[in-house]
């Protein structure tokens, strides 16, 4: 018998609705993603990678958002669980670690406090048994002096072991998935390489499947296996890390390679993608890609492409969503 996938995401579509505009946020998102396995989304801000995160996990506000499609994660229907099922699903299967530690974490407790309480929720038992568990956590994702942090309240702790202990509370009861939403964001240089090898460490040793959200291609590529690249709501290309980062299809993807510093030789000049994302509320007809796209022809404005495999075979198909992605980097045989 051969294991589903323990994530499965067909279709997804997320619209923010409000009596002035509909915000078009995710537009048929759909991907797998097996145990163990890292899945890189890189993109833009504003491109939907977040918004993306948070519907697996249905955190999105119920009064202005529309979600459909189907989402399947340890075999559970995360669209039909009602709310006692979602709070048995968060933090026990699915795990979260925000951008923002600061604003994730409670104020008016103690980093030993909310993850004994994560613990206590989820698993029961004494809260003895609970901040041991705690402080094994704290020593697993390296903070110093960890029997003393326990006590620490979040304003107390530093950026980095601010986002540690984010960390700590999102292992806490052994999530079978792991969300990271820009987890390096905030901090300076030096601690986010610590972040990103604490993070890939702890995947590996715990077998834990991750959703790594980024718009910084070398951290996605340090901690992912496949990789998906998504703009204005869509995925544009996907593929196994390797793949996509050395052969880019679609020229958005180009265009992060070409600004980005990633294994970059020093002095190189970097080429910006010229332009703005669109708008979500009011996106241009064809392609969202086209008015800044430098291989741009007449039918890019006309459909919507579909993400379609460049070559059959591999665990992870190369797979991109532009209707020329044969002609990307040879712009003198484009015809209209």
């Amino acid at each position: 018998m051969i294991d589903k996938p323990l994530v499965t995401v067909e279709d997804l579509t997320v619209k923010f609705v409000s009596r002035e505009t509909t915000v078009h946020a995710v537009s048929g998102v759909s991907f797998t993603l097996d145990k163990g396995e890292v899945l890189g989304i890189l993109g833009e801000s504003g491109s939907g990678k977040s918004v993306t995160l948070r519907a697996l996990m249905r955190l999105l506000p119920p009064g202005k958002t529309r979600i459909a499609g189907r989402i399947e994660i340890a075999r559970q229907d995360v669209m039909a669980l009602d709310t006692a099922g979602l709070s048995r699903l968060r933090g026990a299967t699915v795990a979260m670690i925000f951008q923002e530690p600061m604003t994730a974490l409670d104020p008016v407790f103690t980093i030993g406090q909310q993850i004994v309480e994560a613990i206590v929720q989820h698993e029961g038992g004494s809260r003895a048994d609970a901040k041991r568990r705690a402080l094994e956590l704290l020593e697993r994702v390296q903070i110093p002096s960890a029997r003393r942090r326990l006590d620490a309240y979040p304003h107390q702790l530093s950026g980095g072991l601010r986002q540690r202990a984010m960390i700590a509370i999102a292992l806490s009861c052994r999530p079978a998935l792991l969300l990271a939403d820009e987890p390096t964001t905030a901090l300076d240089a030096t601690v986010q390489i610590q972040i990103l090898l604490l993070l890939r460490n702890l995947q590996q040793e715990l077998g834990m499947a991750m959703i790594f959200v980024t718009h910084d291609l070398g951290a996605a590529v340090e901690v992912s296996h496949q990789i998906a690249v998504m703009y204005a709501g869509r995925f544009v290309e996907r593929g196994a890390v390797a793949e996509v980062v050395r052969h880019p299809r679609h020229p958005y993807t180009e265009g992060l390679m070409g600004s980005t510093v990633h294994e970059v030789e020093k002095g190189t000049r970097l080429t910006p993608i010229r332009g703005s994302p669109p708008n979500l509320a009011a996106l241009p007809p064809g392609c969202s890609f086209a008015p800044r796209c430098p291989y741009v022809i007449p039918r890019c404005e006309r459909a919507i492409p579909e993400l379609r495999p460049i070559a059959s075979g591999g665990y992870h198909p190369h797979a991109t969503r532009c209707i020329r992605s044969e002609l990307v980097g040879h712009p003198e045989t484009i015809t209209a």
